[in-house]
């Protein structure tokens, strides 16, 4: 694909099937020549004299319909196009045939069909978007639901691509003025001083590892936050579990040890999305809490194994019941991402508690609201967003690498400064860094990597 950029493309550009609209767009230096063969503006008009992007109402003429079909130009004239190419959208009636039919009549003028990818690898090799958006693109089209959306738009918003060109900028600032000293080297000029190279490493350190982050978190992004339902058995988890949910999930019994298995009900939390989790109740001694030991035991495994995995745990209390020396213990472990839960509070009270914790009734409802809003405070503090990453999975997957190598050299950089190994050393480790920012945000590509990456995409983009 690299080696036709002159050609003039076109491609169907709208999702297959019919519809009210359909739309062909068209790239390239001769996009003006193919489309006076087809196209007819009403009023008539000069399109060649065009210099801003311009819509033109008028006709679609084909070889063998008797009659016009009705149309609309969209015409990017230069530079301000996706492509930084002549570029236009016919919009007409969304029938399968008849697109297909224009798209026969442009292959006969000089327009050849677009490969997968086409329209955005010419976005990218122009510097109008860079490799990161370029993947948002594939994202927002193969995005599955509302945060994988969000999270794509955002990347081609620049969430990614402004934080690495910064970060790029200032390190390319950084490299200049020591290859300056370098040039200088027999003058007594100091164009930096210890202190402030010392300082502006720390910066891009600091400004890498947030990146690093923002990548990290969005290659876990599948994996939703924990919050997990834990206590003694018959405290009323299932019930809290059932109520928070919003519907009868789990089995609500006055015998202990009815939930054996664990429950996952997805909740969302103004935004705040994660996975609930019903397990079973601890046991109280060293045996199993009913006679079917074997099964018993497995339950009371699953049930650890959710609490260790818990990004917050509900730690629940029958407020009817009296401290049991197992809860005591419990709470006396220090555990940051904890809610305490008094349930049953529509029954008579006997739990006296000397600490916070959320009042709840499943049967009445009451302090469900303000457990939610609690969880959703403790999610948030817990580093859980509150909106979807700003990185895709595919540039996640793609960066780790470089974005590793990077952090790895700019360590190098720093510690060879504080030893005073010269700045020879630390310009050769900044070179490093840059290479592996280049190569995420494509300053720095293969042949290879574009294939892998535009290939996926539709023809249409």
């Amino acid at each position: 694909m690299i080696g036709h950029l002159e050609d003039t493309i076109v491609a169907i550009a709208s999702p297959p099937g019919g519809a009210v609209r359909g739309i062909i767009r068209a790239s390239g230096p001769a996009v003006l020549e193919c489309l006076a063969a087809i196209f007819r503006p009403i009023p008539p008009a000069d399109l060649s004299s065009v210099r801003v992007p311009t819509a033109f109402g008028g006709e679609i003429l084909l070889p063998g319909f008797a009659w016009p079909l009705p149309g609309e130009l969209l015409f990017w004239p230069g530079r301000r196009s996706y492509t930084r190419q002549p570029t236009a959208e016919l919009h007409t009636v969304g029938s399968p045939p008849l697109l297909e039919a224009i798209l026969a009549a442009l292959c006969q003028t000089k327009a050849r069909l677009a490969q997968p990818g086409e329209f955005t690898l010419r976005a990218f090799l122009s510097g109008r978007i860079d490799l990161t958006q370029a993947e948002a693109v594939l994202g927002v089209i193969e995005a599955a639901d509302a945060d994988q959306l969000n999270a794509a738009l955002a990347q081609l918003a620049g969430g990614l691509a402004r934080p690495l060109k910064q970060l790029r900028d200032q390190l390319l600032d950084l490299l200049a003025h020591l290859e300056a000293g370098f040039d200088f080297a027999d003058e007594d000029i100091a164009f930096l001083s210890p202190e402030e190279l010392a300082l502006r490493l720390d910066h891009a350190a600091d400004a890498l590892e947030k990146i690093r982050a923002q990548l990290h978190g969005r290659s876990h992004a599948d994996h939703k936050p924990r919050v997990v339902l834990v206590g003694r058995p018959n405290v009323g988890k299932s019930s809290l579990f059932n109520a928070l949910a919003g519907a009868p999930r789990a089995i609500v019994s006055p015998q202990a040890g009815t939930t054996r298995d664990y429950l996952i009900a997805e909740l969302d939390l103004d935004g705040v999305r994660c996975e609930l989790v019903d397990t079973a109740g601890m046991a109280l001694g060293t045996g199993p809490c009913d006679p079917e030991g074997e099964i018993a035991a497995a339950a009371q495994a699953a049930a650890r194994r959710q609490a260790q995995q818990a990004t917050v745990e509900l730690f629940c209390l029958d407020s009817t019941q009296d401290f049991h020396p197992w809860e005591q213990q419990q709470l006396a472990s220090a555990r940051r991402a904890r809610l305490l839960v008094l349930t049953k509070i529509d029954a008579p009270r006997r739990l006296v508690l000397d600490r916070p914790a959320i009042e709840t009734s499943a049967l009445t409802g009451k302090g469900l609201a303000e457990l939610k809003a609690a969880l959703r405070a403790k999610l948030v503090e817990s580093g859980t967003p509150e909106a979807p990453y700003g990185a895709v999975a595919s540039t996640a997957a793609r960066a780790h690498d470089s974005l590793r190598q990077a952090a790895e050299a700019i360590a190098r950089a720093r510690q060879l400064h504080q030893q005073r190994a010269g700045e020879e050393l630390v310009a050769a480790e900044l070179r490093l860094v840059l290479e592996g920012l280049g190569q995420v945000a494509g300053a720095v590509y293969t042949d290879d990597i574009l294939d892998r990456i535009f290939s996926r995409f539709c023809v249409g983009k």
